[in-house]
């Protein structure tokens, strides 16, 4: 094994009616501001149970935090912080209000006058308001980790920055909450989920047999509800299986000690910034086919998924390898999920801009930092 350090101080309170436990998670006497979307949790009543649970508390709002939250918007909420003078952030809502909140409460405490340039230069993140989460869409992740991802449109930019000072102090997981999810944000979150499997599991390392095993069980509970949940949407059983599997999929228990990729996930950003392609809809098209480009790197990982996750019986590994891509397409495809670009009216326009920002120059990709320019276009012409 590797050296490695894993630390997660993340309090989980997860089930049924937990929302009413949030007077006991939050700081006494803060001074809270409260993120959240665009009304979803109005309409389903999640809005209703946190305000119950808040009462007689110091609360102010901010509302409005797309999905693929924008700089703007978030702006605008670093002001209303700084003027409210919280020192407490409460994110109600998905990963996309988890991430902008995340980034509201480093930008509170970054000394620099501009803060974007904690996503583009990578500025250190140093301190940051404490913030808790109440989740109501599994598919980030977001609730049990340090990452954000932020996109700026007048930039074409679609950032992530990772620090442990914007973990969640405590994250709320009722999976009655995600009930009035609609197929394409219960979908994109089963697809988001097992990309974040993969970019960790499925590398060139092996001999992790614990990590490798917890990767595939998280795989298979996936997808076994994945088949299920279109057809019965409030089957708390199921819902909460998805729940926890997209938190267990990336709070760096599978990473630990495991070779990590994130190709996938740097270009599906790129396709996100210059198409408003959904995050979930993008990782099903270029996923497929980084793993096809690198099936020979990654040969032995992805022959023992197809037959551990799959059941494929085939003893050649290069044959397993490429069948277990194609029934992760398939079951993608029966689920609903489109998985070329042309399927989403994308044509080659931005290719080259694309393979540019992520592989020009001295700049690389990938576990093995070697997909450059060139290989970043083979794969984007794949993806048509």
């Amino acid at each position: 094994m590797q050296n490695f350090v894993l630390h997660n101080p993340v309090k989980l309170v997860f089930g049924r009616g937990t929302i009413a436990q949030l007077p006991g998670l939050l700081p006494p006497n803060a001074r809270i501001m409260m993120t959240w979307g665009g009304g979803s949790i109005k309409a389903n009543g999640v809005y209703d149970q946190v305000r119950r649970a808040l009462q007689g508390r110091d609360v102010v709002e901010f509302c409005g935090i797309e999905a693929n939250p924008q700089y703007a918007t978030l702006m605008k909420g670093l002001a209303a912080a700084r003027q409210e003078r919280v020192d407490f952030l409460l994110s109600v809502g998905g990963g996309s209000v988890l991430d902008g909140t995340k980034f509201i409460a480093a930008a509170l405490e970054h000394p620099g006058a501009e803060p974007w340039d904690i996503l583009e230069k990578g500025a250190a993140v140093n301190g940051a308001v404490p913030l808790g989460a109440i989740l109501t869409l599994p598919a980030t992740g977001s609730e049990m980790n340090g990452n954000a991802v932020i996109s700026r449109a007048e930039k074409t930019q679609k950032l992530a920055f990772a620090s442990d000072h914007v973990m969640p102090r405590f994250a709320i997981l009722d999976p009655e909450t995600t009930f009035s999810l609609d197929a394409r944000q219960t979908v994109n979150g089963i697809v988001d989920t097992m990309v974040h499997v993969f970019e960790q599991y499925l590398t060139k390392d092996v001999g992790n047999p614990l990590n490798e095993g917890i990767a595939e069980a998280i795989l298979r509970v996936t997808i076994d509800n994945g088949r299920l949940v279109l057809s019965r949407p409030r089957d708390y059983d199921i819902r909460a299986d998805l729940m926890w599997t997209a938190t267990m999929a990336l709070n760096g228990l599978i990473g630990a000690n495991a070779s990590q990729d994130w190709a996938s996930h740097q270009i599906g950003h790129e396709l996100t910034a210059f198409h408003g392609l959904d995050h979930g809809q993008t990782l099903a098209v270029v996923c497929p086919n980084v793993l096809r480009y690198k099936k020979d790197a990654k040969r032995t990982m992805l022959a023992r998924y197809a037959r551990r996750v799959w059941d494929v019986d085939d003893p050649d590994d290069a044959r397993a390898a490429l069948l277990g891509v194609d029934r992760t397409v398939d079951f993608w495809d029966s689920i609903g999920v489109r998985t070329e670009l042309s399927e989403y009216g994308v044509t080659r326009e931005h290719f080259d801009e694309i393979a540019e920002r992520l592989g020009g120059g001295d700049r690389r990709m990938g576990e093995d930092g070697d997909l450059a320019k060139a290989d970043i276009l083979k794969i984007l012409e794949m993806c048509l």
